[in-house]
């Protein structure tokens, strides 16, 4: 876990990092609104889990938290959602019933503390109105982004997110060249199938999100990124599609870069 930092009013970043050996680091955020009825979106890796509790609690009473908000069920985004639920007595889960079920393989979440939300689902939070959405990348068929009414936030979950060779705030203070060839890979990596998919069908839920026009975005797995720069990043996830599928073979030579993960050099 690295240090909690600010990405809006009343929003929190709780920020980590996945090394991916011969490329940098993958963010991996999860985020917290203070509001009327306190909300998490996500709740980071589990390699992280007493790390990311202690920087959760450290900003809101188990008391006062009211929703967790998953956006999907991977385990980057699930890690310390059992805990949470232990200890947040009055919170209760808000996740698609896809990823609900995949979640229960794993661990019982009772009924009463469970609202499911599909894309086109939206959901009042005390003084905050909730929008589910399809991401326009994805790699779990439960993945939903969220779109805060309230101060036109979107959280994208998987989507628009990046690698670099150092994680920063603000995708103002990253090297926009090196933002986008990581934004260009993970994209790819996280959905192969966008090589294969029909251009114009992938445009709907891109153009759909832009038509929102986020005063914010904010990625599970990149920096804060903040009006004018946000429509740069719709238009670099609609090529996707136009770009060959991505995968480690291809394009890296992963035994060479697990060595010299292993044996930097000075």
């Amino acid at each position: 876990m690295k240090a909690s930092y600010t990405a809006g009013p009343d929003i929190h970043v709780l920020p980590s990092a996945l090394p991916i050996p011969g490329l940098g680091d993958q963010p991996v955020n999860a985020f917290l609104v203070r509001s009327d009825q306190p909300f998490l979106v996500d709740t980071g890796m589990p390699v992280d889990r007493e790390g990311f509790l202690d920087s959760l609690w450290s900003l809101i009473d188990p008391e006062e938290l009211r929703w967790i908000v998953v956006t999907h069920d991977d385990r980057d985004h699930t890690g310390a959602l059992a805990r949470i639920l232990e200890t947040a007595p009055g919170a209760r889960v808000l996740t698609n019933a896809i990823s609900l079920t995949r979640i229960s393989e794993e661990f019982d979440i009772p009924q009463d503390r469970v609202v499911t939300a599909n894309p086109g689902s939206r959901v009042k939070l005390g003084d905050r109105e909730l929008s589910f959405h399809r991401p326009p990348t994805f790699d779990s068929p439960g993945t939903l982004a969220v779109f805060d009414h309230s101060d036109g936030t979107l959280y994208s979950s998987d989507s628009f997110g990046t690698v670099v060779e150092e994680i920063t705030h603000d995708f103002a203070d990253l090297s926009e060249a090196e933002f986008f060839e990581g934004f260009d890979v993970l994209n790819r990596a996280i959905a192969p199938w966008t090589a294969l998919v029909d251009e114009e069908k992938f445009l709907r839920p891109v153009r759909a999100l832009a038509a929102l026009r986020p005063a914010r975005l904010l990625s599970a797995h990149g920096p804060t990124v903040r009006e004018d720069a946000v429509p740069r990043l719709f238009e670099a996830i609609a090529r996707i599609p136009s770009l060959p599928a991505w995968l480690p073979g291809a394009d890296l030579d992963l035994e060479a870069a697990l060595d010299a993960h292993a044996s930097p050099t000075d």
